[in-house]
């Protein structure tokens, strides 16, 4: 059956009334909401902006931190057939909010209190847009500005004098209507406004849930940005399909005091699933190596050696424990008792596993996951496919894979004519399937060449094993092309170099048909510091030799992947950096150059870097030590 997100909620409401769903903390604890509350705060919301004049198909924009006045406030939003266009908080600059905002032709606007100025400096700019609803009591207020109690006061005034307003407008909800406007990140271009429907949403949830099952006392905490289809699907729709229950991160004063609640929260929720990018696991293990360091050598060597055990028994997770391995498992049982279940505190002691998007997740991250025994199970997908396309789970897993494919679904796996490869053949990943993306708003160009005879081409690398697992290798379209035409994917190299060494944040290949390969390295300026220290005390770091012997450190750290270095063969070397430019500053959200789920922008990291990209194939330009890269690490 064909559904939209308003059946989705219905059906949730009639079989889960009065379990809990939404879970916040404003004061000093989690208060929950019911489902069938949900459902009439969501009506009431609904009311007030027909009360306001949104009609169905008008667009209206959400920018707010992760509480339930997010949920419901899109529930709401849905309720009046009008579309949600949410948007990052992490958009700061003024531009990136004008383009979404006048591309989507949004006329309202939900925004919280902490997210007020970013729309209040840019209104000027905005002649379509008719109200400002605020989440929180503001000291004074600006032209067509009014509060969510205001808003909802209208709705109560509504419902109570005609209680189906609501329902009968619902009711003309379609499946295909759109839901949400999503924009992307715009790596090479203007971001471009992914239309996700109904169907999609609930189609995804459905497919999910075919990899893994949510029981009805489970609980999650959303650390991951509301605004993405990932948080949408893997993390509300399919806990409202399921009858469990969604926390959302206290929000602080400051971006960094909403981060430091995340750790306090999940010891106060005890989530049992939670959702996370690398970037979020590469700093909880960071964490927890950095508080086993410190509770002295002993303890550190012993959850060192129970680790390796740990790796060794549990090899790619569906074939542990096979052979003599099995011996191993009452030191492992005891190793669990001790030490690792102490570590499973610090995430509130009942969480069973992590679902990972985004970027690739390493191998390494993902085994240490699992040694510890809360599993970090990777998972793929695309906002334009709402997102979920496979993931590994509690019931299917192969460590290093993305996943299981979901059901169902068609994918295949393609060469550059459109030919489809056979089993474990690279080649770009196309799917189809209700999950698919109505296309881009206003941009049948891009959408043509994305979506083809309903197969969307997905731009990423990949192979299929004979199990249905699916293998994500890269980029299909960023592939770099040596000077005889050889076509090699660079996101294996860059990660391996960045996860292997302490001196390197960073890495970005470039090679378009070039004599080699070369490298824009962002290095860690503290590591190279204190290693500078170790090696020479009484050597400032302000002085030049300083610098060159930072800077012949990051070289050797490149030659251990060459002939007798300690990676030798893992890649071929014709692959690796002949030459390296060293950048001052990372990549950073704020600067422009990763978006919004951490993933490096190649295209903009190579406009903006292009002289020093051109610089590396001048005469010399293979010498690490040069004047560029010792100012760059001053």
């Amino acid at each position: 059956m064909r559904t939209t997100i308003i059946d989705l909620l219905n059906q949730s409401v009639d079989k889960y009334s009065e379990n809990s769903f939404l879970w916040e903390k404003t004061g000093n604890e989690f208060v929950p909401t019911t489902y069938s509350e949900t459902k009439h705060q969501a009506h009431i919301l609904a009311a007030g902006l027909m009360k306001l004049g949104v009609e169905k198909g008008d667009r209206i924009a959400m920018l707010s931190e992760g509480r339930n006045a997010w949920i419901i406030g899109e529930l709401g939003i849905l309720h009046t057939g009008a579309i949600n266009v949410p948007l990052s908080i992490k958009l700061e600059e003024s531009n990136d909010l004008i383009f979404r905002l006048k591309h989507s032709e949004a006329k309202y606007i939900l925004v919280s209190g902490g997210q007020l100025r970013k729309i209040r400096a840019i209104v000027a700019a905005l002649p379509e847009l008719k109200n400002i609803i605020i989440f929180d009591e503001q000291a004074d207020y600006e032209t067509n500005e009014l509060t969510l109690q205001m808003l909802m006061a209208w709705g109560k005034d509504i419902l109570s004098k005609n209680s189906d307003a609501v329902t009968k407008v619902a009711s003309t909800i379609k499946p295909d209507d759109m839901a949400n406007i999503s924009y992307t990140s715009g790596t090479t271009a203007d971001p471009k406004g992914i239309m996700l429907t109904h169907r999609n949403y609930t189609a995804n949830v459905e497919q999910a849930l075919t990899l893994m099952s949510i029981p009805t006392t489970y609980r999650t905490l959303l650390i991951l940005p509301l605004d993405h289809c990932f948080a949408h699907v893997a993390g509300f729709y399919s806990f409202m399909a399921s009858g469990a229950s969604v926390g959302t991160v206290q929000a602080g004063k400051t971006g960094m005091e909403t981060l430091k609640n995340i750790p306090i929260n999940i010891k106060e929720l005890k989530p049992n699933l939670l959702l996370s990018v690398p970037a979020l696991a590469k700093s909880f293990r960071k964490n927890i190596e950095t508080n086993i360091r410190a509770k002295g050598p002993v303890i550190n060597w012993l959850f060192n050696n129970a680790l390796e055990m740990s790796y060794s028994y549990n090899k790619e997770g569906f074939n542990k424990g096979q052979g003599l391995q099995m011996l191993k498992k009452p030191l492992l049982w005891l190793f669990d008792k001790i030490l690792f279940s102490k570590v499973r505190e610090a995430f509130g002691g009942q969480l069973d596993f992590f679902i990972g998007g985004g970027a690739l997740l390493d191998i390494d991250l993902q085994r240490f996951y699992y040694a510890i025994g809360i599993p970090m199970f990777q998972g793929y997908g695309l906002s334009e496919a709402t997102p979920i396309i496979s993931s590994n789970g509690l019931k299917r897993h192969k460590l290093g894979s993305s996943g299981y494919l979901v059901t169902p679904m068609d994918l295949k796996i393609c060469d550059t004519e459109g030919n489809e490869l056979p089993l474990y053949e690279k080649g770009e990943i196309v799917i189809r399937g209700e999950n698919v993306m109505a296309g881009y708003y206003k941009n049948e160009k891009a959408t043509a060449e994305t979506i083809k005879d309903g197969w969307l081409h997905t731009g990423d690398m990949g192979y299929m094993d004979k199990d249905n697992f699916l293998y994500v290798v890269g980029r299909f379209k960023s592939l770099l092309i040596s000077s005889d035409g050889e076509k090699y994917s660079p996101e294996g190299i860059e990660e391996s170099l960045a996860d292997s060494s302490y001196f390197i944040d960073q890495v970005v290949l470039h090679n378009n048909q070039d004599p080699y390969t070369t490298a824009l390295i962002v290095p860690n300026k503290e590591a190279l510091k204190r290693y500078v220290h170790r090696k020479k005390p009484h050597l400032e770091w302000e002085t030049r030799e300083a610098k060159e012997l930072a800077l012949d450190k990051l070289q050797r750290e490149i030659n251990e992947y060459r002939k007798a270095g300690k990676f030798e063969g893992m890649f071929p070397e014709r692959w690796l950096p002949a030459a390296v430019a060293v950048i001052g500053e990372p990549f950073t959200e704020q600067n422009g150059l990763v978006n919004s789920t951490m993933k490096i922008m190649r295209g903009k990291v190579e406009e903006r870097y292009a002289d020093r990209i051109a610089g590396l194939y001048l005469a010399g330009a293979k010498e690490m030590i040069n004047e560029k890269n010792i100012a760059a690490i001053s």
